[in-house]
C-alpha cells in the first residue's frame, strides 16, 4: 500500500472497486483474501525464520481461504527480543487492512503499557472487553496483538478466552474471524538451545523442523507452569490446556549474517547507499552470545535501523 504520492488517487479508485465486490469490512479497510505480498514480503525481508514463515503464511492463508472458521485464528509468537515477532505482526496489519496497525480493525495491547497496575486489573477487564467487541462489530475480521503477553494478568486473558473459543459468538457478535497474535519472549532460550545444537553438529539451521521443536514447545509449555504459576497469567489463564492457542511460532536466534541482512535493509529503507564494508561495521557493534561461540546477536536485530547513524557521512 505505500504508493508514491502520485499513485493515491489510483490507489484510492482500487480500493473503492476492490471493496464494491465484498472484500472489505465495513470501514472499507481490511481485506479478507490472502495477499500474495504477504509472503513475498515475508520471503523478502524476515531474515533467518524459516519456521516462522511457514506457519504464519499457511495458517494465516488457511483461515482466511475458510468460509467459516470454527474459532477465531490464534498465534502464539516465541523468541528472542529482535527477532521478528513485532516485524511479523506489523506486517500482517500491513497487508490484511489498508491502514494497518492504524486500522480501526487493529488493535494493539502492551501489557505493562495498557495494563500497568494489577489493582486495576477489574476495570482494565471491562475495558478490554469493551474495545474488543466494538471493533469485532465495526469490523468482522478483525487483528488484536497483545504484546508482553506473559506480563498479562490472568484476569484479562481470561477475559479474553470467550472471544477465542470455538464457535465464538456473544450475543449477534461472531468473533469467529478475527485474529489473536501473542507476542512473548519465553521459551527463547529454550529454541536457542535447539539452533545452537544444530550448529554445533555441523547441521544448517533450515534443517531444524517443526517436528523437531515440538520438544521444545512441551518445554515451553512446562516453564509457563514451573516459572511462572504463581503469578504469571498465561500459565494460569488454561490458553494451553483448552487449546486455544492454534499455533506457536518459534523464532530463531539470529546470526551475524542476519544482522548484516538487517542492516542492508535499513539503508535501503531510507534510501542511503551502503558498502559490505558497513554492514560489517554495523554488525561488529552487536554482542554475540554464548561467550564462546559469539553465534547469535544477543539484541537480535533490534537497534540495528539507529545502529548505522554512527556510519553516515
Amino acid at each position: 500500500w505505500s504508493l508514491p504520492l502520485v499513485g493515491q488517487d489510483y490507489l484510492e479508485i482500487f480500493s473503492a472497486w476492490y471493496c464494491s465486490f465484498g472484500k472489505c469490512c465495513k470501514t472499507g479497510d481490511s481485506l479478507t483474501v490472502f495477499p500474495a505480498g504477504l509472503e513475498m514480503d515475508l520471503n523478502g525481508q524476515l531474515h533467518g525464520q524459516h519456521l516462522a514463515k511457514e506457519v504464519v503464511i499457511q495458517a494465516v492463508r488457511r483461515f482466511l481461504q475458510s468460509p467459516q472458521p470454527e474459532k477465531a485464528l490464534v498465534l502464539s509468537f516465541h523468541g528472542w527480543s529482535g527477532t521478528g515477532k513485532n516485524f511479523v505482526a506489523r506486517m500482517v496489519a500491513s497487508h490484511l487492512y489498508r491502514d494497518g496497525l492504524k486500522s480501526e480493525c487493529v488493535r494493539v495491547f502492551i501489557a505493562l503499557f495498557h495494563f500497568p497496575h494489577h489493582k486495576y486489573v477489574d476495570s482494565y477487564k471491562v475495558q478490554l472487553e469493551k474495545q474488543i467487541s466494538e471493533t469485532v462489530q465495526l469490523c468482522k475480521q478483525s487483528l488484536f496483538i497483545f504484546d508482553e503477553a506473559e506480563k498479562l494478568h490472568f484476569g484479562l486473558l481470561d477475559t479474553i478466552k470467550p472471544f477465542m473459543a470455538q464457535d465464538g459468538k456473544k450475543g449477534q457478535v461472531d468473533y469467529r474471524r478475527s485474529i489473536f497474535l501473542f507476542l512473548s519472549n519465553i521459551g527463547g532460550n529454550t529454541i536457542n538451545e535447539v539452533a545452537l545444537d544444530f550448529w554445533r553438529a555441523g547441521r544448517a539451521r533450515e534443517e531444524i523442523s517443526l517436528e523437531l521443536l515440538e520438544g521444545a514447545r512441551s518445554q515451553v509449555a512446562e516453564a509457563f507452569v514451573l516459572l511462572f504459576a504463581a503469578e504469571n497469567s498465561y500459565a494460569r489463564s488454561h490458553l494451553l490446556e483448552e487449546n486455544l492457542i492454534d499455533f506457536f511460532v518459534p523464532f530463531l536466534p539470529l546470526e551475524y549474517h542476519h544482522v548484516k541482512l538487517c542492516a542492508r535493509d535499513a539503508f535501503l529503507a531510507r534510501g542511503l547507499p551502503y558498502t559490505e564494508a558497513a554492514l560489517d561495521e554495523v554488525a561488529r557493534t552487536m554482542v554475540f552470545v554464548p561467550k564462546e561461540e559469539k553465534l547469535f546477536s544477543a539484541q537480535g536485530c533490534k537497534s540495528v535501523s539507529q545502529r548505522i547513524n554512527y556510519f553516515l557521512p
